[in-house]
């Protein structure tokens, strides 16, 4: 085994940085847990006049409530007039009173993304000139409280108790089904059903408080809770528990009428049923964190779901069949040991879990960065640098596991055939002392009895047909008393051979090192998926340096420059478009657009059209087509602006024949 698992290791290894670089060096955009990615006013800005009211644009679509858009006077006072609507593809805004006076302004935000965390933060801007200010700007979301520790780690509870359900019954079913009345195995998995059925229960509490307020004393609001179950998530985590019912049914078969099938034919119908219906079940569990997470949206959406749900699958199958060997090795009774071919069974699972992981892995990496250097220049990044160093160290440990486990398997039937010639000798060599006192029948470990000689040449037993008395009570009591002394006696003496196995204690503290590196990459791992993607992070930061540098050069230069995201819900259809009019006064003007990706790389589309509106004076639409000019950029001369105001331009994009969205921004021209 030692000899075959170590190329094996060598070629994943080759394979994993492969993919990668192929997968990464060709690296496109992807969505996942929403950020602001422009804003109007936008942050720290001074206009001159106070705006009819505050949009901001996110990288996808949110969820709003009432209060999700909050605007704050100097003293602390909301100016918003009423909740916050959806104005165009990811743009959200909310209506200002009028005539507000000059001061800062703070605008707070808290909505949850598309793929099910809140998000959250706060930004100032000025009017007329800045001024003191009596609220706290902060971007402290409801995940940095109590409420979120609670979360957080009821999420890590649920992947746990999955892995633990899922694995451990896969292990039994695939590789060890005598495993199936070994009690402390069944303890196992029933542990992991408990474990995900109450962390499951518990999300549903926490998540009205978790998205909204992040106040433990709302955690208990009714209320909150019917509102949970209209949203994706809450569907998701009652499709879970309806699901665990389900799983519930198949650990009582397999743990009742499954063991207790002798007919060999009935046995293997049943053991297709179950395996059946025990990768349904499990796929459906995994598939509850997939369709409501980051899997759920973004590019390829419909084969990162799937390949979400392989990937903890394939998670189950290592760690938590790894549990259930370690269960039956250290726990399960000696008349019932675990045998060298469900060892090598599990290995070749262990081994092909590993293959999936790797391929899966890869690609959700892919998905979730977009580039190489949102390796180190993210959170996400260096959190799955340090998840990849985990893997790596694991999958080495779990080769010397293999190694040990290979060992100890091998001493597991000769273990058991010396400890029974060790009673077939004893039950000999005491036939003539102890055992006369009870009738000469001796009594072993399992107490039954032999004695070395056929029924009717036992001294003290009549011929048949002719009636025994039987011993007396009082031998009967004693012979049960030394059957329960011999057992105790021959469990100690294979205690202590197991304790002294080499090959066993080698294994005791590979096992205990891999466990433990198990147990701070599921950690890992569940803070990873609340963490917002490295894609998504780099995504903002250049949207804000990007409307920084044109607010500085419209400052410089008198002309309008005009940031606004768009997303048409189509493949490849995310990117900024630029609006740059010159000199923006009354009269003609000269005007360009630019196309670029969310990486800034120039990219045409098929069509996009300009609308100037000035609602204040009923004037507009005014449309303009621009002329192509070269690869993502378009101009048009002569723009007519008949009079000054706040007018409203709408930009039309469409990035194939059925995906269109139109952005929209005010700005003052004249």
């Amino acid at each position: 085994m030692t000899q075959t698992i170590a190329p094996r290791v060598r070629t994943l290894v080759l394979l994993f940085l492969a993919a990668a670089c192929a997968l990464l060096a060709g690296a496109g955009p992807a969505s996942a847990h929403a950020a602001v990615t422009g804003s109007d006013p936008g942050q720290g800005a001074v206009v001159d006049k106070a705006p009819a009211r505050i949009t901001l644009t996110f990288s996808e679509q949110v969820a709003l409530s009432d209060d999700s858009l909050r605007v704050l006077d100097p003293e602390g006072k909301r100016v918003d007039t009423a909740k916050p609507a959806n104005v165009s593809g990811t743009t959200y805004a909310v209506p200002l009173h009028s005539g507000l006076p000059d001061g800062t302004y703070t605008v707070a935000y808290q909505v949850v993304s598309a793929d099910s965390h809140p998000v959250a933060g706060a930004y100032t801007f000025s009017i007329g000139a800045p001024s003191k200010t009596s609220v706290s700007v902060s971007g402290q979301s409801t995940d940095d409280g109590v409420v979120g520790w609670l979360y957080g780690f009821g999420r890590y509870v649920s992947y746990a108790g999955f892995i633990v359900m899922a694995g451990g019954a896969a292990f039994v079913l695939a590789c060890w089904r005598r495993g199936s009345g070994v009690r402390p195995v069944q303890r196992f998995v029933v542990s992991g059903w408990v474990a995900l059925t109450a962390s499951t229960l518990a999300l549903l509490l926490l998540r009205g408080s978790f998205t909204g307020s992040g106040k433990v004393s709302d955690i208990f609001d009714l209320s909150l809770l019917g509102q949970v179950l209209q949203t994706k998530s809450g569907a998701a985590l009652v499709s879970r528990l309806l699901l665990l019912a389900a799983a519930a049914l198949f650990i009582a078969v397999l743990f009742g009428a499954y063991d207790k099938r002798e007919d060999a034919e009935e046995k293997r119908d049943l053991t297709f049923g179950l395996s059946i219906g025990g990768v349904v079940v499990a796929a459906g569990l995994a598939a509850s964190w997939a369709m409501s997470e980051h899997a759920s949206v973004g590019l390829q959406a419909g084969i990162a779901m799937p390949v979400d749900v392989l990937h903890l699958l394939a998670v189950a199958a290592w760690l938590g069949g790894l549990g259930a060997l370690l269960v039956a090795l250290y726990r399960a009774p000696a008349d019932t040991p675990v045998d060298a071919p469900a060892v090598r069974r599990f290995s070749q699972v262990a081994f092909g879990s590993v293959l999936a992981l790797i391929a899966t892995g890869t690609y959700q990496s892919w998905r979730q960065l977009g580039s190489w250097s949102a390796f180190t220049d993210t959170r996400y990044g260096r959190l799955l640098l340090a998840k990849i160093a985990l893997v790596v160290v694991l999958v080495g440990v779990a080769w010397i596991s293999r190694r040990w486990t290979g060992r100890l398997a091998e001493t597991v039937p000769a273990e058991a055939s010396a400890v029974r010639e060790k009673e077939r000798v004893g039950a000999r060599a005491d036939g003539g002392g102890e055992t006369a006192d009870v009738g000469n029948a001796h009594v072993s470990a399992e107490g039954e009895g032999d004695t070395g000689l056929d029924t009717d040449e036992q001294p003290g037993t009549e011929s048949a047909g002719t009636e025994s008395a039987g011993p007396e009570p009082a031998d009967s009591e004693r012979a049960a008393q030394l059957a329960r002394q011999q057992a105790a006696r021959d469990a100690a003496q294979r205690k202590r051979m197991r304790d002294a196995d080499p090959d066993r204690f080698g294994l005791r503290r590979s096992v205990l090192a891999e466990a433990g590196i198990a147990v701070v990459l599921l950690a890992v791992t569940t803070v990873l998926t609340q963490t917002e993607p490295g894609r998504t992070e780099q995504e903002a930061k250049a949207a804000t340096a990007a409307s920084a540098a044109s607010s500085a050069d419209a400052g410089a230069s008198g002309a309008l420059t005009l940031n606004m995201p768009f997303d048409t819900g189509g493949e490849d259809g995310k990117g900024i478009v630029t609006i740059d009019v010159d000199p923006a006064r009354v009269g003609g003007n000269e005007m360009h657009v630019y196309v670029e990706r969310p990486n800034g790389r120039a990219f045409d589309i098929p069509e996009v059209k300009v609308e100037f509106t000035l609602k204040a004076k009923d004037i507009g639409p005014l449309p303009v087509v621009p002329d192509h000019i070269a690869t993502g950029h378009w101009s048009a001369n002569g723009v007519q602006i008949p009079m000054a105001g706040d007018w409203q331009v709408d930009v039309t994009v469409r990035t194939s024949d059925i995906d269109e969205v139109t952005v929209s921004k005010n700005a003052q021209i004249g």
